[in-house]
């Protein structure tokens, strides 16, 4: 049934919208870095066998209870029965919860483009050896970073659906993609950069039969992660969908187009670091200090600063396309509530209010330094120092706390909970219906779908989920 909810200006719209909530640090950051301490071409084999079972599967899944429902994550839930509402609570706290610390990550995003462009000015934005230890240290001006972050996530998600995010997302994210292209050819001139192509695409056999599901559950982690499912965001953006919208085919682009992101992301950062004798796998700090050499020392002069602030940029369009959806999903909660109380949706207030309190819940992220601590500079020492817990990686710092919680426990949760309910308790007879309620759309993929549900995708979250928390908790 139609309903008179705020929707897409456009299908173009909807899906830049979408792919830019699922194209995120999961992909331009986790995925090289995962990719190349799990066997190059190796990881990438599992990762697009995952996508092409799970993830488009749990996607339409998503977009369909959302269009149905025309309700956020909690309202949607609790339109298929209250007893499911708690389902829905889960997708707003990892909302929550990641956008506090996404947001810590997006102002040094933004604090290293800066640094790059006025290097390329002629300025002194900042040099290779311990900058980001320095700056991880340098409380106020994480802090200001991370407001200046948070601020304008509010400003795009106080402009609503059509007028905020879509607008947004309709320039950033063809932009993104113009940025990578360019990144990619100039890499692709380096010498040595072949290297770095063949460990990305040339799957290397061995490695899956020593260490396979090692790389199953990296791989299956990272594509649930960087699709965005879970939290609540595809509910939220598919409620704001008309019943015109082709839903197969929307469940479709949107991973794939992400997955095309993660391995353009790859052929940036891999083939560079084969040129430039960097470590594939060099982990989290593959972002702020592999590249940032590469850039700077790597390649230097000019060209290396108009490249490192051109890669920085995309960088930061990817964190802010992901971080207003996950606003959004909060802020759709209050609205819908507010809206089922006969009262005006208010927006504008309830953006500021939510944004307020992801801002305080993510401060501990940045106030301990990324696990700096006290000892090192920062205002705040990490869980396990302050509440004197064994040092693993879920207490390492705020951020790891925060990732065990959210993408180690509740996305998997809420994912395989969702996949059971439709699989198990009202069939896919729903999620075909739904599909079909757009004129002339036939629901050609029900049988396999149905396997998936019933069965793939509760095995693969429920690995996932086992394989996280066995993960932080060592």
């Amino acid at each position: 049934m139609e309903n008179n909810r705020e929707q897409w200006g456009s299908t173009f719209g909807f899906l830049m919208a979408a792919v830019g909530s699922a194209v995120g640090l999961g992909n331009i950051w986790g995925f090289p870095y995962k990719c190349g301490a799990n066997g190059g071409g190796a990881f990438v084999l599992v990762y697009l066998i995952l996508v092409a079972t799970v993830g488009i599967t749990t996607m339409l899944g998503e977009l369909a209870i959302g269009r149905k429902t025309g309700m956020g994550a909690v309202g949607a839930y609790s339109a298929l029965g209250k007893k499911y509402t708690w389902i829905g609570y889960m997708g707003v706290a990892s909302g929550f919860i990641i956008v506090g610390f996404y947001s810590v990550l997006g102002g040094i995003v933004l604090r290293y483009m800066l640094g790059f462009l006025l290097n390329l000015f002629g300025g002194t934005g900042f040099g290779v050896d311990g900058f980001f230890g320095a700056w991880i240290a340098n409380m106020p001006g994480m802090l200001g970073f991370y407001a200046i972050f948070m601020l304008i996530n509010i400003v795009i998600v106080m402009g609503g659906v059509s007028g905020g995010i879509e607008k947004f997302s309709k320039i950033a994210m063809p932009c993104l993609a113009a940025i990578m292209v360019i990144v990619i050819v100039f890499v692709a001139c380096q010498p040595g950069a072949g290297a770095g192509y063949k460990f990305l695409f040339v799957p290397d056999f061995g490695v899956l039969a020593s260490d396979f599901f090692n790389v199953l559950k990296t791989a299956a982690g990272q594509m649930f992660f960087s699709l965005s499912l879970g939290m609540g965001c595809m509910i939220t953006y598919g409620s704001y969908l008309s019943k015109k919208e082709n839903l197969n085919n929307n469940s479709i682009i949107i991973p794939l187009s992400d997955t095309c992101v993660a391995l353009m992301s790859g052929m940036c950062i891999l083939p560079a670091c084969a040129a430039y004798g960097m470590e594939y796998g060099a982990g989290p700090g593959l972002l702020f200090n592999t590249m940032q050499t590469v850039f700077l020392q790597g390649m230097g002069g000019f060209i290396g600063n108009l490249l490192g602030f051109m890669f920085y940029l995309l960088v930061f369009i990817a964190a802010i396309t992901s971080s207003i959806s996950l606003l959004e999903v909060c802020t759709a909660y209050l609205i819908d509530k507010r809206v089922a109380q006969g009262k005006d949706p208010a927006r504008k207030k309830m953006t500021i209010i939510m944004a307020v309190i992801a801002f305080i819940v993510g401060l501990p992220t940045a106030l301990d330094g990324l696990g700096t601590n006290v000892a090192g500079g920062a205002w705040m020492n990490n869980p396990a120092v302050m509440f004197n817990l064994p040092v693993m990686a879920a207490t390492a710092d705020w951020l790891d706390f925060y990732d065990f919680i959210a993408e180690g426990v509740l996305m998997p949760l809420g994912a395989m909970i969702m996949s059971i309910l439709i699989g198990w308790v009202f069939g896919t007879k729903m999620i075909g219906e739904e599909v079909e309620a757009t004129e002339g759309l036939k629901f050609k993929r029900a049988k396999f779908l149905d396997i998936c549900f019933k069965f793939v995708v509760p095995v693969v979250m429920a690995f996932v989920l086992i394989a996280q928390i066995t993960s932080f908790l060592g």
